[in-house]
């Protein structure tokens, strides 16, 4: 089978992340549980931030936030080496500034990731990333962002969601945790 999934808070927690560097270089201390209450994917709102000075945070970190000791999500390198060890293709869909591209590529290749050049899409927006999954022909998909998984409803792909606190409305299939991945999609192959 093929299956396609998104990188960032899929994958790895680099919202939370992000969230640690922005307490750093703002020498703050806001608690991480403002971090799992957020109701949105931006994370610049318990700083104290607008919009516009979010984007400006996330900008100036973006170095930092991308490629240094960012955390897979506990057994995500595992679920997706087991993937590619049983026969299954397993392609990478991110909407990473494509100047991110090969250095994303590389840093997801050193923690783990089973990463195959010709498997690895990135720079699209979000909703173009519809095109690429169709044109993969993918059995499954995996990604966190509601307008994303949403925009994918009606294409016949099976939607999984990684739970985040800003897509509890969402009604897909919901990935709390890589380890369980596994025996979910041995009970989906056996309905």
């Amino acid at each position: 089978m093929r299956f396609g999934f998104d990188i960032d808070d899929t994958l790895i927690s680099l919202r939370e992340h992000a969230f640690h560097l922005y307490n750093k270089k703002l020498h703050k201390d806001v608690h991480v549980d403002h971090f799992h209450a957020l109701k949105t994917v931006e994370i610049h709102e318990p700083f104290g931030l607008d919009g516009e000075e979010g984007k400006n945070m996330w900008n100036s970190l973006s170095e930092e936030i991308y490629f240094t000791d960012c955390p897979p999500y506990p057994s995500a390198v595992e679920f997706l080496q087991k993937l590619t060890a049983n026969g299954h293709e397993v392609y990478y869909i991110t909407a990473r500034n494509k100047v991110f591209a090969e250095r994303t590529k590389e840093w997801m290749k050193a923690q783990g990731f089973p990463v195959k050049d010709d498997h690895f899409f990135c720079g699209m927006a979000d909703h173009e990333k519809i095109d690429v999954i169709q044109n993969l022909g993918l059995d499954y998909y995996m990604d966190d962002k509601p307008a994303v998984l949403d925009t994918l409803a009606e294409t016949g792909v099976q939607l999984l969601v990684k739970d985040q606190s800003y897509n509890k409305n969402l009604s897909y299939d919901r990935v709390y945790s890589w380890a369980a991945v596994w025996e979910y999609l041995k009970l989906a192959e056996g309905k």
